[in-house]
């Protein structure tokens, strides 16, 4: 099986999309015979996607405006065969919108509130795909909440969607020793914002929170964003863009915004990937390493070579591929077997 490629939506920007992934293949191809992979760990498949994604989101910030930018990201899908078994139900309600990812007719005793990237301004309809790729990872039912993006929208906005819906799963029944709060990106940072939100109002608190590549502060200065430039396809300018579009400059160490700035005790584990080749690498790692020393039970797991948000590649990477199998035996281990232990000590009793 291999990925299928869609292309939709006007025709400047089927057309834009179409030249530049063609473009990609070519150069990509001429650059691994001529020179070799770009990164050790690469294969043709990692080195052709880091390509098509830096450029497109390198025309995203050219494409004259947010709405017009959003219309460019959904002229192009790549959907994953194995993934077709995923069942989409949307969900709008007056408390909120979103969509339930579920695996066939399954039931999970797990279930994910699952938050996406898009640096909280984009949330393009191949997001599907990789929301599908992590509720088979995590063997759950997920509910993807399509929160109100910036700049329309603006923080605290984003946070307080996310505490809402979450809120919305206790009050349906939902036990909070099943619930794992997950995203990536920017939706990375609002799992942890609203888990630092939920203990702060006295939320029952959820069994885990999984986040890969979060951003964790504004710091656009750490070494990694210079020396891993080449390697990721997200950029400086693009952080200092959403930044821009997100909150305003005085909000930025705000422990919402900035998590690295939070008192990070009294939580429930944190399990975060990264890759050692995305810009954001240092900040995630300061942020784990204080987490650590508050007292947090947090892990942090890094993919060498690998960039932003590389879940993405799925079985086409074998990084990849791995990094989707740990969110599962880590689901497995924090919450399905503790769940278990709980239930047969409440026996005992």
């Amino acid at each position: 099986m291999i990925p299928r490629i869609h292309f939709s939506g006007p025709a400047k920007y089927r057309l834009q999309s179409i030249l530049g992934f063609c473009r990609s293949v070519v150069e990509v191809c001429v650059r691994r015979v001529w020179k070799g992979p770009r990164r050790p760990g690469w294969n043709w498949f990692v080195e052709l996607a880091t390509q098509v994604l830096k450029q497109r989101m390198i025309a995203v910030f050219e494409a004259g405006g947010v709405n017009e930018s959003r219309r460019y990201l959904d002229s192009i899908q790549i959907s994953f065969p194995e993934s077709a078994g995923v069942r989409i139900t949307p969900v709008a309600n007056e408390k909120v919108r979103g969509s339930w990812f579920t695996e066939g007719d399954a039931t999970s005793s797990v279930t994910v509130l699952y938050f996406h990237g898009g640096g909280y301004a984009f949330y393009p309809k191949a997001y599907d795909t990789f929301i599908a790729l992590i509720t088979q990872a995590a063997k759950s039912k997920t509910f993807a909440l399509d929160y109100s993006l910036a700049p329309e929208h603006r923080f605290p906005t984003q946070v307080e969607e996310g505490v809402s819906a979450y809120r919305w799963l206790l009050e349906s029944g939902v036990d909070p020793n099943s619930l794992v709060l997950a995203g990536d990106s920017a939706g990375g940072n609002l799992a942890i914002a609203v888990l630092l939100a939920a203990r702060d109002s006295k939320l029952p608190l959820p069994a885990l929170a999984v986040a890969l590549s979060p951003p964790t502060d504004f710091d656009t200065e750490r070494a990694s964003i210079v020396g891993n430039r080449d390697s990721d396809w997200i950029e400086r300018e693009m952080l200092v863009r959403w930044a821009d579009w997100y909150c305003d400059a005085e909000q930025r160490r705000h422990p919402r915004v900035s998590p690295q700035w939070a008192d990070l005790r009294n939580l429930p584990p944190i399990y975060i990937q990264a890759g050692s080749g995305e810009i954001l690498y240092d900040s995630i790692r300061t942020f784990a390493d204080r987490a650590k020393r508050e007292g947090t039970d947090v892990t942090l797991e890094t993919w060498e070579d690998m960039n932003h948000d590389f879940q993405i590649f799925g079985r086409y990477s074998s990084q990849s591929a791995e990094a989707l199998q740990r969110i599962g035996e880590v689901i497995d281990a924090k919450v399905r077997q503790q769940k278990k232990v709980v239930f047969d000590l409440k026996r005992l009793d």
